[in-house]
């Protein structure tokens, strides 16, 4: 998988390559589907959600540039397989789940794996962590057509959002870039991904 769907399609980090690697995406998905979990494509894990396809795992945790010592913000843990990842990289994460089934699952396999340096919590993900702000990256996995204002203030200078923005009838995979002259965007890509509940809605 990570020769075939990743590595071959540009993804280049030393660090997410080894940590796609090590971590059993086949452990993250229904037994019915295991047999289909390291093929390039999203899979369904429940509650009209879905684990991302193996590229976009590695585009956007690539895209946040990690060396070991950060601390970042997931947005919807959903499987946790993103989660395992990031867990792998970075030293400490946080991820928000606002599913309580999808969480509880996640924490389950997070815990078989050893992330022990994951903490996750179930609650609306457009709020944030802000007792464990500021982040040097918040990776957001549901689709908006706006920044969660209360993301912004959660990252350090220096840090990153990833996130998919809906932009009229597409979806594009973005980096923002928070700088002494504000914030720099980057746009990565086409996605497809599920909609992200915002806490007004």
């Amino acid at each position: 998988m990570v020769e075939d769907y990743v590595a071959a399609r540009g993804i280049h980090d030393p660090l997410v390559l080894r940590a796609m690697e090590k971590v059993p995406r086949h452990l993250f998905v229904d037994e019915a589907l295991r047999e289909r979990a390291y093929g390039d494509y999203a899979l369904p894990i429940g509650e009209k959600q879905t684990i991302s396809q193996p590229y976009v795992i590695a585009l956007t945790t690539q895209a946040l540039e990690l060396d070991g010592g950060e601390r970042i913000l997931e947005i919807g843990t959903g499987s946790g397989y993103q989660t395992a990842i990031l867990a792998r990289i970075a030293e400490h994460v946080y991820s928000l789940e606002k599913i309580p089934q999808l969480a509880r699952r996640a924490r389950r396999v997070l815990d078989l794996l050893g992330c022990y340096n994951v903490a996750t919590r179930i609650l609306d993900g457009t709020y944030g962590w802000r007792e464990e702000a500021p982040f040097d990256g918040i990776l957001v996995s549901a689709v908006s057509a706006s920044i969660p204002e209360k993301l912004l203030d959660q990252v350090r200078d220096g840090g990153k959002i990833i996130l998919p923005l809906e932009e009229g009838e597409s979806q594009h995979l973005v980096c923002l870039h928070k700088t002494d002259a504000g914030w720099k965007r980057e746009t990565l890509g086409p996605c497809r991904f599920v909609p992200l509940v915002h806490a007004s809605s």
